[in-house]
This record gives C-alpha cells, structure tokens and sequence, in this order.
C-alpha cells in the first residue's frame, strides 16, 4: 500500500487551513496527541521553540498533520535543536503506513540539515504512541519531562540504526 502513496509535507495555506484544522485523531487518542488547532496555538505562544509545522498530504487530501522544533537552542523546558513536536495523522488513515512515511520524509529532511538526532516525548500508557516509535527506531531515555511525558531520542546518522 505504500507504493500508492503520495506523501508530501506541505506548508499551511489559506486554502487548505479548514481541511487541516479537520483532521482528527480517534477519540480515543485524544488524551496523547493535541488537535492541528491546539498545536497551532503552541506554536504561536511558543516562538522561541522554532516551531515548524506542515500538513501531511497524500496527494490533494490532508491525512495528516506535523509540527517539529527545527534548530531551537536547548534549554529549560527545550530539548533540541530537533523536537517531534507533533505528529497526528487522521482517524480514517490510520494503519496504512502514513505515521512511517512522515517520520521517513522528516528524517530525509533532518539529515539534510546536518542534524545528528531527534527528539520526541509522550504520554505513557494504554494507548501510547511510544510503541509506535520504538519500532521506527526511537530509544527511551530514561527520562521523564516536566509534563510526565516520556523522552525518547532518535540517533541520526545513518550508521546509528543500521540503515542508510
């Protein structure tokens, strides 16, 4: 299935803001991950985390939607330069390889930078996207944010996981 995809990380525009603001994860996942609208508020009130945000398209449809900070300097509160801020991809979608491709194209990006490493959290529990990254190849730091959320660190350079 993912031969068909057509996945391209595009900047927001006013024609198509309403189609991301829409797109939702389960109910059930709510508690994990924050809306395309709360994550646009973040981004606002947060300038100096460098947020950086795109709407996942699988050709012209919005499936999905990504926020990163890109090249903040760590700090209190800020782990970086390279944070998966957010990354939620539409109910409807799920399960089609969609949150593996973003994460592909946000690596390829990220080596281009020079990046060396990417770091996410998340909250633990039933339900926890954490497994999801484990098997994309995030490692758990042993540590635990501010906000209870667990860290994990994705080494970059492509000897790191094994692949290139």
């Amino acid at each position: 299935m993912l031969e068909a995809m057509q996945i391209r990380l595009a900047e927001i525009t006013d024609a198509d803001r309403d189609a991301v603001l829409a797109v939702r994860v389960r109910p059930e996942q709510e508690r994990f991950v924050a809306s395309v609208e709360k994550s646009f508020q973040d981004a606002r009130d947060n300038p100096e985390a460098q947020p950086w945000f795109r709407a996942v398209h699988d050709g012209p449809v919005p499936v999905g939607f990504v926020m990163l900070s890109w090249g903040l300097v760590p700090g209190p509160g800020l782990r970086g330069p390279y944070f998966l801020w957010r990354l939620l991809i539409g109910a409807e979608f799920q399960g089609r390889g969609y949150g593996r491709a973003v994460l592909d194209e946000v690596v390829t990006l990220l080596r281009a930078a020079g990046a060396t490493e990417l770091w996410t959290s998340c909250v633990p529990g039933d339900g926890s996207p954490e497994p999801f990254y484990r098997r994309y190849g995030f490692l758990p730091t042993g540590e635990v944010d501010e906000d209870g959320e667990v860290v994990l660190r994705l080494p970059l350079a492509r000897d790191d996981r094994g692949q290139g």
